[in-house]
């Protein structure tokens, strides 16, 4: 069994009964407790709108929060400005380069960033990060976690070698159950070393009762949405493990079956990727869906979305971890449909393996825009009231099981652990 930081406490550092010289951390009437503050190296190989991205952006959040001090590594990217305002110090590094030649560039820079700032903590949120990371701590003792965001492919030899930088660490973290399986099946990795540590939502924000009419009517006016539309809204960068083809081929399915009053919105940006947006923008000229599919590209305010939204969907065919997007959606009480690869059973609650009363959303086959087609049939054909039921109960569902006090106190508990003195 993996071990889920969320539900077990991990051991605290020592040296916890002196005023004076512990920092602690009283979440949930728990202390974490460490000798001094930590100061912690965070890698990520851009900072742009990626699960890496946020994931150390909300890292340096937990830190700073904390009394800890965080220095972000990275190539960049417009989310430097929060990681700024969440009071960490920003590093140019090129850490998205595989080439190993660049890697070991980095990995020397990072040796010296790790001496001079005295760093305790290194922390990678991505492959070539996690190899220059690797070495860097081989080089200065600083021990490495690293963080899996998603199952990566493993085509050849090659591929599978590069991918294990992931779990050369000291200890792993897997966003979510089935990445954490996805780990131990590949690599071996043994259970102890791998924690689940889910992100976290910020519920206030993501909150149905927050959102005014007026924020719900502006949104779908910009995507030429009338109010009695349903819209089935799909979140997150064009990118082909994404799904969004199978999405189209769904929609083409529901058109052929004569149902009308419906959009699909493709929310997100394509950061440069215009191959695969020019692709699915001759599948939908060939599926002539261009009447019911919006590429809106990216959205500033996604709460407004959710809320405009019938239903989320996410088709990915590739295993995807956690989703924020699923898990906002959830939170903003929206019935989802997921692929089997998308989000597993500890993310959305789904027949069969729980019944009707309580689902928060449906699971079809990956790649299958036959079934996709299916249940959103399904959902569309529910009331308001019964849909309504299902939004709620994801929004409870999110709200105990990702809420940030105890991803907070499980993060903090595995950065005292791997800094505890050895011996």
């Amino acid at each position: 069994m993996i071990s889920r930081a969320t539900a077990t406490r991990l051991p605290l550092a020592p040296g916890a009964d002196s005023a004076e010289q512990t920092t602690k951390a009283r979440l949930s009437g728990e202390v974490v407790a460490f000798t001094r503050p930590l100061t912690a190296l965070i890698l990520a190989p851009t900072l742009h709108a990626g699960a890496a991205d946020a994931g150390a952006i909300d890292l340096v959040r937990i830190l700073r929060r904390n009394g800890h001090r965080a220095i972000v590594a990275s190539n960049g990217g417009r989310l430097e400005s929060d990681v700024a305002a969440a009071g960490a110090e920003c590093v140019r590094l090129d850490l998205a380069n595989f080439n190993p030649i660049f890697i070991a560039r980095a990995a020397f820079a990072l040796k010296r960033l790790v001496q001079e700032k005295r760093c305790d903590v290194i922390h990678a949120h991505g492959r070539a990060a996690a190899w220059a990371g690797y070495l860097a701590s081989r080089m200065t003792g600083a021990p490495l976690i690293t963080t899996w965001h998603k199952g990566y492919r493993e085509q050849n030899l090659f591929k599978r070698l590069y991918n294990s930088a992931m779990v050369r660490g000291e200890r792993v973290i897997a966003v979510s159950d089935q990445i954490a399986e996805l780990i131990s099946e590949r690599h071996g990795t043994s259970a102890e070393k791998i924690v689940v540590v889910p992100a976290s939502i910020d519920l206030a924000r993501f909150d149905l009762a927050v959102v005014s009419a007026t924020r719900v009517e502006a949104i779908r006016r910009s995507w030429g949405v009338k109010p009695d539309t349903k819209v089935i809204l799909v979140v997150g960068r064009m990118l082909r493990r994404k799904g969004h083809h199978v999405v189209v081929k769904a929609v083409h399915r529901l058109k052929a079956r004569g149902l009308k009053d419906f959009v699909c919105v493709f929310a997100g940006e394509d950061q440069g990727r215009t191959h695969y947006t020019g692709e699915l923008w001759d599948l939908i000229s060939a599926t002539d869906t261009a009447d019911v599919v919006r590429l809106a590209g990216a959205v500033e305010d996604m709460p407004a979305a959710y809320a405009a939204a019938t239903v989320v969907v996410s088709a990915a065919v590739q295993p995807e971890g956690l989703q924020r997007a699923i898990l906002e959606a959830q939170a903003m009480t929206r019935p989802v449909v997921v692929s089997d690869l998308a989000a597993g059973p500890d993310v959305v609650l789904a027949p069969p393996a729980v019944p009707e009363e309580r689902m928060t959303g449906l699971r079809v086959p990956t790649d299958d825009d036959t079934a996709l087609a299916a249940a959103l049939i399904r959902l569309f054909s529910l009331s308001d009231a019964v849909r309504g039921a299902i939004g709620r109960r994801g929004r409870e569902w999110v709200a105990g099981h990702f809420d940030a006090a105890s991803i907070e106190r499980a993060t903090l508990s595995l950065y005292a652990e791997v800094t505890r003195p050895k011996g």
